[in-house]
C-alpha cells in the first residue's frame, strides 16, 4: 500500500473514489436512506475535483481502497473502502495529513459515532455543534479541532 498525492484527477480515478465512497458511506452512514445517498453522490465527482489536496493510499494493485481531501487546515473528507477498515489506514491518512497541511480541523456527522470516536482518538475535540448539515438537512455536524 502506498499514499499518494493525486495531481491529474482523471475520469477513471475519480470513479474509483467515488466507489469508495459509496461503499464506505453505505457502511458507516446508517442514518442516511439510499436514496439520500444517491443524492449526495451526484455531488462527489465534483467535490473530488475541486478540493485542493487529495490524498489517496493505493492498494498492491494500485487501485484506490481510501482517501482524504484537505482544504487550508481543514479536514473536508475522508473515507475508507469497507472491507479495508479497521487497518489503520484512516489513522495513516490523518497522520500525513496533520504532518504535511498542519490538518487541525473537521466536521463530522453526529450519528457516525465511529468516527466522532476516531477523530477523539487522535486528539481532536468538539467545539462546536450545528443543527444541521451543510445542504441544511436534519443532521448535526460536530465541529471539531485538533487539540495537541
Amino acid at each position: 500500500m502506498k499514499i499518494i498525492e493525486v495531481k491529474e484527477r482523471t475520469i477513471t480515478l475519480i470513479n474509483q473514489l467515488l466507489e469508495v465512497w459509496e461503499d464506505s458511506v453505505k457502511a458507516t452512514h446508517l442514518f442516511l436512506s439510499n436514496e439520500e445517498i444517491k443524492n449526495i453522490k451526484e455531488y462527489v465527482p465534483q467535490a473530488l475535483k475541486e478540493v485542493s489536496h487529495l490524498v489517496v493510499i493505493e492498494s498492491e494493485d494500485n487501485v484506490p481502497i481510501a482517501f482524504m481531501g484537505i482544504e487550508g487546515t481543514k479536514l473536508e473528507m475522508l473515507f475508507i473502502k469497507n472491507s479495508e477498515r479497521g487497518k489503520g489506514l484512516g489513522k495513516q491518512l490523518l497522520n500525513y495529513g496533520i504532518e504535511n497541511y498542519s490538518i487541525n480541523e473537521v466536521t463530522v456527522n453526529e450519528q457516525n459515532p465511529n468516527a466522532k470516536g476516531f477523530y477523539e482518538y487522535i486528539g481532536f475535540k468538539m467545539y462546536k455543534k450545528t443543527e444541521l448539515d451543510e445542504q441544511g438537512k436534519p443532521y448535526p455536524i460536530l465541529h471539531m479541532r485538533l487539540d495537541r
